[in-house]
């Protein structure tokens, strides 16, 4: 029987961070060897961000009369990673709006984007420039923009600019830490853009929360605020193939707090 690596005894390890080319390995074998669908994947991950929004900042938590969010998508795997997170905070009765700028051809990508349309989820059309604008129209913003499989060199516009305003917001959050206030925007990144996977990340965007996904990169190992780990999926035997030393989930739950 294939029992979690927590069964197996002995001392607790600690958790391990994965480089970028481990984290590229074990999603390989999940669609190769262990046949996971990106579709399957994509939604399990999109789901676990939005659960995760809801324990960070909970309806009752929100300044605003209404519980907007941002929803900022890039074009490749995270910005559809944020698509399924803004259909699934719709249904826990969030009001999200997307910015997709760049929206890919990819069947994948055209079948989110058609879901959350179908949801009456508004798309923006551009993205203020006017930091304040974006501050006194929504509670927080979710960012999509690029995950582990992004080359930032390569984005190229509109992303740099989104990434200079996101980390212009991110200002405004470290002033006024702790705070829920129509000042004050809370910024949730599914990868810290700017950030590279196993260097000095001090130019990058340091969000309130971050959310990593199957598990965490070396890139998070020295943030400071609220983490959480969406793997609960990830199957044991790879798990101690690469000695992950995963927390134990709670009950039910898809994501555990770090």
């Amino acid at each position: 029987m294939n029992h979690s690596p927590t069964e197996t005894g002995g001392p607790a390890q600690p958790l391990r961070y994965l480089s970028k080319l481990e984290a590229a390995a074990i999603e390989t074998e999940l669609l190769k060897d262990y046949h996971f669908g990106k579709q399957q994947l994509i939604e399990l991950w999109g789901h676990a961000c939005a659960i995760g929004i809801v324990k960070a900042f909970p309806l009752s938590s929100l300044g605003k009369r209404q519980p907007t969010v941002l929803v900022v998508c890039g074009p490749d795997q995270n910005g559809c990673i944020g698509l399924v997170c803004a259909r699934h905070l719709r249904m826990f009765e969030y009001a999200p709006t997307i910015f997709y700028p760049k929206r890919s051809s990819h069947s994948l990508h055209k079948d989110f984007m058609v879901q959350c349309e179908r949801m009456d989820i508004p798309f923006l059309s551009y993205l203020p420039t006017e930091v304040q604008l974006i501050n006194d129209a929504y509670n927080l913003v979710v960012d999509a923009v690029a995950g582990p499989e992004t080359e930032l060199a390569d984005l190229g516009e509109p992303y740099g600019g989104i990434l200079l305003t996101l980390k212009q917001l991110k200002i405004a959050v470290a002033s006024q830490p702790g705070q829920c206030t129509c000042e004050t925007l809370w910024n949730l990144s599914l990868y810290a853009e700017g950030w590279e996977a196993e260097g000095d990340n001090s130019d990058g965007i340091t969000p309130e929360v971050l959310i990593s996904l199957t598990a965490p990169k070396k890139c998070a190992a020295g943030f400071s605020g609220k983490h959480f780990l969406a793997g609960r999926f990830l199957p044991f035997d790879i798990q101690r193939k690469y000695e992950l030393n995963l927390p134990e989930y709670s009950g039910t739950d898809c994501l555990v707090e770090l």
